[in-house]
């Protein structure tokens, strides 16, 4: 269930740290982050994406109460969400990338999973002739 790690922060700033990760994800494309602090941002973009891939008013306005900016939650509903019509869930990669110099934390990647172009049919030449 997303948003279950304290992350060393109270509830207020946790919530309003996480909306901006997300938004900025959405916005962007890739955040460089902590590694638990990425696993967290993970799950809450996957749940928006799915309610960008449902669609209807309500669920806009569910996505507008968390996102922080109102073009990042219409570049998700008619941009992001339609990219990702055919796949079922892995809208997000985490990727480790080694301690943080300053006090060792583990650092990670999180990108948003690219949606490959729908593979074109291939025309048998045989069956033509």
């Amino acid at each position: 269930m997303p948003g279950t790690r304290k992350l060393g922060r109270t509830t207020a700033h946790r919530t309003a740290m996480l909306r901006a990760m997300v938004t900025y994800l959405l916005e962007n494309g890739k955040i460089e982050t902590t590694y638990t602090r990425a696993k967290e941002v993970s799950a809450l973009t996957e749940k928006m994406i799915t309610l960008g891939k449902k669609g209807g008013l309500a669920n806009y306005r569910a996505a507008l109460a968390f996102i922080t900016k109102e073009d990042v939650a219409h570049k998700l509903f008619h941009v992001l969400a339609p990219s990702y019509e055919k796949v079922e869930g892995g809208y997000t990669q985490v990727y480790k990338l080694g301690p943080r110099r300053g006090d060792g934390a583990e650092m990670a990647l999180i990108r948003l999973t690219p949606v490959a172009a729908e593979e074109p049919v291939a025309t048998d030449t045989k069956a033509s002739k």
